[in-house]
């Protein structure tokens, strides 16, 4: 299993979030993944960079780490054909590191543009064309398309990398693992589920011979302190037990704040590593790793909070995982 780090737009600014993805590299982590978010999902985090515009800096600051979207939403902020073009230009810059994560999205982030927010049938649908109008632009020409939800006139990427984009697709269940399976090239998630990944690696044998990645992220909040961890990782992380049928409908961080104000510290230290130890970290790891996943990146809880995490992952967690899981 790979190990990769999250830059976590949610909880730091853009020039902070491009030295981060330096020092993760420098550490030793394989690859880095970005989240992509209007908002953050508590105020506690109190930020929301433009993803596209700190990862086509971090090419510039990185040599060796894959660079993924975690998780883009296709549907509504952004156009599919533009994000092809976005995906496009972050290959071209990373010199072929990039992969296009996406996803139904949250109506947390998507609600901006003022179109409401569709149902998760909807979304699925949504998410199917855009994967296909993306598809088509990747392989070049021009491209014409008139779906249910979504036209393209004419469009053609100038600017084409010599390798595909690798898209993968973020999934939750069997409706969307059926219809993504046989079109993407990873999976996302979020869960250690075996029984959904088995379901992937069925549904795709129908259509593709080859192997396919799975990522999945794990939260953990590294700190000399354990008690400090444990109240950082309540107070910026509590939303993160919701489940993403509960997340991806909220609306706002004052729904967020709602919703988690009974989740306690010891609910939180419960499902996340909290402390200066390796051990917790790659006992949680294990689920994943038991349920056939490839690449699991971590998350470390605090924007302020990331340089000593990197002496740590550098020094104890990363060997550690290594030695359990490489």
């Amino acid at each position: 299993m790979r190990f990769g780090y999250t830059l976590m737009t949610e909880q730091a600014g853009p020039k902070e979030l491009v030295r981060f993805a330096s020092a993760a590299e420098r550490a030793g982590f394989e690859f880095e993944v970005s989240s992509d978010h209007y908002f953050p999902w508590l105020d506690e985090q109190g930020h929301a960079p433009y993803a596209w515009s700190v990862l086509g800096a971090v090419t510039q600051v990185t040599e060796r780490v894959e660079l993924l979207s975690f998780v883009t939403c296709p549907l509504m902020r952004y156009h599919p054909a533009v994000v092809a073009q976005k995906a496009a230009t972050m290959s071209l810059l990373s010199d072929d590191r990039f992969i296009l994560g996406l996803g139904a999205g949250e109506n947390l982030n998507e609600h901006v543009v003022g179109r409401g927010w569709p149902s998760a049938n909807i979304r699925h649908e949504m998410l199917s064309e855009a994967v296909e109008i993306i598809g088509e632009l990747f392989d070049g020409g021009y491209v014409n398309f008139s779906g249910q939800h979504y036209r393209v006139d004419s469009a053609k990427l100038w600017d084409l990398p010599q390798r595909r984009t690798p898209v993968a697709v973020a999934v939750s269940g069997a409706q969307s693992v059926s219809r993504f399976a046989p079109v993407a090239d990873a999976l996302i998630t979020t869960e250690p589920d075996g029984a959904l990944v088995r379901d992937w690696d069925r549904e795709r044998a129908q259509v593709r011979e080859d192997a396919t990645r799975k990522f999945a992220q794990l939260p953990v909040c590294w700190d000399p302190d354990p008690a400090a961890a444990w109240r950082r990782a309540h107070e910026q992380f509590r939303w993160f037990g919701g489940g993403w049928k509960v997340n991806a409908e909220l609306p706002g961080t004052a729904a967020f704040a709602g919703a988690t104000r009974y989740v306690t510290e010891e609910d939180v230290a419960a499902a996340i590593p909290c402390g200066p130890e390796a051990e917790p970290i790659v006992k949680a790891a294990a689920p994943f790793a038991e349920a056939g996943f490839t690449d699991l990146a971590l998350v470390q809880i605090g924007g302020e909070h990331q340089d000593g995490f990197f002496e740590f992952a550098a020094s104890e967690l990363l060997p550690a995982l290594t030695k359990t899981y490489g």
